[in-house]
């Protein structure tokens, strides 16, 4: 197995760092990588905000609930990023060009090629021997995350990444089977049994696991998941700021 490989298989997301920072030349990197990622049409629809001021790393850890979001090496906010296309435009053009930034399509293409850039850059990282780990939860408050990085029109926040070097290493965590994921021609319906078995993967897997262990499934996870509403203004706010209009 090249090392490539080891370095995917590998991946365990790290909630934990040390206090040493990343060095520029490691910032670069990364986002070197993650520029060099597949975009639609070369669109390259995204942004990056490395956000590097403590007071700012520690209202976006209020807002996430996760204080590792203020104690790590670096920072990254991924965002879709529609701005500099629109301000491409002069007055004549630009009616007909909004219409297409603010439909649905581009609102996809913007996530898709903010969430290519940060896959390449998070395996650069890893590569380097860093651990990282999403950070979807800026979402809880999106307005204020957006008014934090005084993001303009067509720009939105989509996650964050933190990464650094890991203060202790994390158990793999189990995957769905293939199975489940991998559909040949046509999508296979008939699921029930795989996850019954990855129910009981991820029973044991929690039992015996280090740390936080704990009786849970897979299948009780999601259930509590889509259960109850969350995140319910995140429709609202991607409109307002001119997405997934049309």
């Amino acid at each position: 197995m090249n090392q490539t490989l080891e370095t995917l298989l590998q991946h365990r997301s790290i909630r934990s760092f040390t206090d040493k920072v990343l060095t520029e030349e490691q910032i670069n990197t990364v986002v070197e990588a993650a520029q060099m990622a597949s975009t639609s049409s070369y669109m390259q629809a995204y942004s990056i905000i490395g956000v590097t001021d403590q007071e700012k790393k520690e209202e976006l850890a209020d807002i996430t609930g996760q204080s590792y979001v203020k104690d790590n090496g670096h920072l990254f906010i991924f965002c879709a990023d529609l701005y500099r296309h629109q301000i491409l435009a002069s007055d004549l053009q630009k009616q007909d060009m909004i219409q297409n930034i603010e439909n649905t399509e581009h609102f996809l293409v913007s996530s898709i090629d903010a969430s290519l850039a940060a896959q390449n850059g998070a395996i650069a990282a890893e590569s380097m021997g860093l651990g990282m780990c999403y950070i979807g939860s800026i979402r809880n408050n999106i307005e204020r995350v957006d008014q934090l990085l005084q993001l303009p029109t067509h720009v939105i926040p989509l996650f964050g990444m933190v990464v650094g070097y890991p203060n202790k290493q994390t158990e793999q965590k189990p995957r769905l089977p293939k199975r489940a994921v991998y559909h040949v021609n046509t999508y296979n319906k008939d699921q029930s049994d795989d996850l019954r078995t990855f129910d009981q993967t991820i029973q044991e897997y929690y039992k015996n696991r280090q740390q936080n262990s704990r009786l849970d499934s897979w299948t009780d996870q999601m259930i509590r998941r889509f259960s109850h509403p969350m995140r319910m203004d995140v429709s609202d706010f991607v409109r307002s700021k001119g997405f997934n209009k049309r």
